[in-house]
């Protein structure tokens, strides 16, 4: 297993114990997609995301950490879903998809 699919897999785990389910990985062994315009993806020993216009990074040796602080971003993003969304879910995956990212 690569160094980095490891990590990612910890931090997958470790935002399913602070209430975030919805991660997955998008394939490629070294990102998560969280949520609408949250992505993490592990390079060079680092977690990474975008917080709006501030790049975002949190040791890869601390993945109880980075899913704090991940999982706080998702609680913003979450409380201020953009309008757009509601519809474009119906139309791409129907309307059991509502509540998905």
């Amino acid at each position: 297993m690569s160094e980095s699919r490891a990590a990612v897999e910890k931090l997958r785990a470790e935002l399913t114990n602070v209430g975030v389910d919805d991660a997955y990985e998008i394939g490629d062994d070294a990102t998560l997609s969280v949520w609408i315009g949250l992505v993490v993806s592990y390079r060079d020993g680092f977690f990474r995301w975008q917080e709006g216009a501030v790049k975002r990074r949190h040791l890869g040796t601390d993945p109880v950490g980075c899913a704090i602080r991940v999982a706080r971003r998702y609680a913003e993003l979450q409380a201020d879903v953009p309008p757009w969304w509601e519809d474009l879910a119906k139309v791409l995956r129907g309307d059991t998809a509502e509540d998905y990212p």
